[in-house]
């Protein structure tokens, strides 16, 4: 006899185990696709002799994982924050205000960046996930504004100006991170390992529960899970992965600035979510990578680049279920009809 929580918790399970086998299938050829194309990008960029692809790739994949953090709430937990660029500003400032005392090595300030992030998110999300709605929106670009402030206000570490690093982070003493394709590597590995967890997460019974309260809050409550909870840790876990990608934007930039955690970069990073689709974790990667590769096109053209992709944003989330990823199953679907 299995316990009606037991019986809830094992439905979502059974849905997708009873899910069309080609959309199993994209779930796992897609995300494959996208990172075999990421992990060849540094051969075809050698062969172009185009070295700037390197950086701007790193970029693509450093808020690729700021982005898959922030699906894990709004995709899979239903907690839209307007203050993920906190996290994200608190990671790099770990780099930037360590360098600045001399203490410049990964293996110290990329705990520490966590641990930074991770302890934010749980102070404010005990706060935060008091509340719904408009109301947890209002709270979370509340306490967004106050850490942007907060890193504002800082002198001594640059103010308004923000704070230039000598170098990137050693690696137990080894200059890793100063080879670009070294460091893309790094960030890559960084990529995988964050999808991989974020993936395992919401298979396992933890993201039903999730998903559950999700769908009716209520009777999750009702059948004896503490939904305040398992958000609350779904919080942190995402704090902590934006604070990964602060991290290594600090390293990648050598640069943090109290931008990184303005409500502006928030509405960026839930840009790149709806555009690839919202719960699907891939999309989120598909969403970064397509929001940054247009905004450095379009910004060739004119500084304006916003009022373009403004019209086109608003197309994709009026006219297309699913964003990116959505389009992608429509032609499949079509072909396959065909």
């Amino acid at each position: 006899m299995h316990t009606p929580g037991e019986m809830q918790s094992a439905a979502p399970a059974a849905a997708e185990e009873g899910a069309p086998a080609p959309r199993r299938r994209r779930a796992v050829v897609l995300p494959a696709i996208l990172f075999a194309g990421l992990a060849l990008l540094p051969a075809a960029a050698l062969a172009l002799s185009a070295g700037y692809m390197l950086d701007l790739f790193t970029r693509v994949m450093i808020f690729s994982v700021a982005a898959l953090s922030l699906d894990l709430l709004i995709g899979y937990a239903a907690l839209v924050t307007f203050g993920q660029a906190a996290f994200l500003g608190l990671g790099a400032y770990a780099v930037g205000i360590l360098a600045a005392h001399g203490i410049t090595d990964a293996l110290v300030a990329l705990p520490v960046a966590l641990a930074v992030s991770g302890l934010f998110a749980l102070l404010t999300g005990l706060v935060c996930l008091r509340t719904k709605g408009v109301y947890f929106i209002m709270i979370t670009l509340a306490f967004g504004q106050m850490a942007f402030f907060t890193a504002a206000s800082l002198a001594p570490y640059g103010g308004d100006d923000g704070l230039t690093l000598a170098d990137r982070n050693t690696v137990a003493g080894l200059p890793l991170f100063d080879n670009p394709l070294a460091f893309y590597y790094v960030v890559l590995a960084c990529l995988v390992g964050a999808y991989l967890m974020c993936r395992t997460l919401v298979a396992s019974r933890f993201g039903r529960v999730l998903r559950g309260a999700k769908d009716n809050p209520v009777r999750m409550t009702t059948l004896g899970f503490r939904v305040y909870h398992f958000q609350l840790v779904a919080y942190v876990i995402a704090g902590m992965l934006s604070g990964l990608a602060g991290f290594l934007l600090g390293n990648a930039t050598e640069f943090v600035s109290p931008a990184y955690m303005s409500w502006q970069r928030s509405g960026e990073l839930i840009i790149m979510v709806l555009l690839g689709g919202m719960g699907t974790l891939h999309g989120a990667i598909l969403g970064a990578a397509t929001f940054l590769l247009l905004e450095e096109w379009l910004s060739a053209f004119t500084e304006h680049w916003k009022m373009i992709f403004g019209p086109f944003l608003v197309l994709i989330v009026v006219f297309v279920r699913g964003g990116l990823i959505g389009i992608g199953a429509a032609i499949g679907r079509r072909l396959f009809r065909g």
